[in-house]
């Protein structure tokens, strides 16, 4: 099993880090790229929709329903 890969992002001016599967960070980097967007701005978005859902867990949805839905 992979290990996590930890990245820092800058989140409405407080840093904060993030630690996913290296295969969840490459699927986030695709969506950013197709939306003509930063890894950092994705993040953004997933942040303000996410809810009470952890932003990790934010993620990893968004990047499931990247891959896999139309």
């Amino acid at each position: 099993m992979p290990a996590l890969k930890k990245r820092s992002v800058l989140l409405a001016g407080h840093a904060t880090s993030i630690a996913l599967e290296p295969e969840f960070w490459a699927v986030l980097e695709a969506m950013a790229a197709a939306r003509g967007s930063s890894l950092a701005g994705l993040i953004l978005t997933i942040d303000r929709s996410r809810g009470e859902r952890a932003l990790a867990s934010a993620c990893r949805v968004a990047a499931l329903g990247y891959a896999f839905l139309p």
